[in-house]
């Protein structure tokens, strides 16, 4: 790796830092001036509780000092790597995200694979006859799976291929009635995978070819396929080694965005599905109230989208070696 890149890296990390401890800063304000009181969510709604039990239990949570004292102590937590204990569930919040976030992971990663291979391939396919009929097919197949919310499509593709014809199952990560080991685990962790990571694929899909499409057909009417047009070359290494690499800079731009909207969308998606991962652990905090799983939750979620976003600027510079990072 050039010398260039390790210091444009290095640039870019420390000036993630500050944007890292804003986001902190705000999320932690904004959460603790939501409404609703983690108290008494977590003793239970229309428990009847004394004055010197609750004021004793918002003591130990920490609720009875100033927003600010709160927040630094926070902050110092941070620092430390000690992302806080969540009393909602017991247990330290890094080791709730440890738990989960495998099979978020797994959720977004077999996802994004499948709408960039198939969103790319079928882009490039477009750009090479545009508005025929199979390019007309595409945009508009696209258009629809753009259009279409991410808990509609899942609620949908529950209703007609687990429920109408029982081909997948509907929820969840494996199946709870029986005991699997091996590949047969796999086997079962794949079939509850599908139907999750097609609805996050098919609005993802749609954008990527249409992306791929527009970049494409202006690619292609560059001087430089021209060129390699006249000189013989075959179709297939004019588009794929000249035009295609040339058009994929602003597709790996929206394979960045689109992870941190996968990592918003996981929310609806895992609560549809009942997938065991971030999201549905952001839904259950969040209805909990419970501030400090909240809290961490959106602190891993910025660093990986911030971690993203520096991943698709090294990728630049392998794709278009005339990008330079001095």
């Amino acid at each position: 790796m050039p010398r260039e890149l390790w210091g444009y890296i290095a640039k870019r990390a420390l000036e993630a830092i500050p944007l890292f401890f804003f986001i902190i800063i705000v999320s932690f304000t904004l959460v603790h001036l939501a409404p609703g009181d983690p108290v008494v969510r977590m003793i239970g709604e229309g428990v009847s509780i004394s004055p010197e039990l609750y004021n004793k239990v918002r003591a130990e949570m920490g609720l009875d000092r100033p927003i600010y004292e709160q927040l630094l102590a926070y902050l110092q937590k941070v620092i430390q790597g000690d992302l806080g204990f969540s009393y909602f569930y017991n247990q330290p919040v890094a080791n709730l995200i440890a738990e989960r976030l495998l099979a978020t992971l797994l959720l977004m990663f077999t996802a994004m694979s499948i709408s960039s291979v198939i969103g790319i391939l079928l882009g490039v396919v477009s750009s090479q006859k545009p508005y025929s009929k199979t390019d007309n097919f595409f945009t508009t197949l696209s258009l629809v799976g753009y259009s279409l919310p991410l808990f509609w499509t899942g609620q949908i593709f529950i209703l007609v291929f687990a429920i109408g014809l029982g081909l997948l199952p509907a929820q969840g990560f494996v199946s709870l009635r029986t005991t699997l080991f091996g590949f047969d685990y796999v086997i079962d962790v794949l079939s509850h995978l599908v139907l999750p990571a097609s609805t996050y694929a098919l609005y993802s899909l749609a954008l990527m070819t249409r992306l791929t499409r527009a970049s494409m057909l202006e690619t292609l009417r560059k001087d430089f396929i021209l060129t390699a047009r006249s000189k013989g070359l075959a179709d297939r290494t004019v588009i794929f080694r000249h035009g295609l690499r040339n058009a994929l800079l602003p597709v790996v731009t929206i394979m960045g965005i689109n992870f941190g909207f996968m990592l918003a969308g996981s929310v609806l998606v895992e609560t549809v599905f009942s997938w065991p991962g971030l999201g549905r652990l952001l839904y259950d905090a969040i209805t909990g109230r419970d501030y400090t799983t909240v809290m961490g939750m959106l602190i891993i979620i910025s660093t990986m989208v911030i971690i993203s976003n520096l991943i698709v600027d090294i990728a630049y510079a392998y794709i278009d070696p005339r990008i330079s990072h001095r």
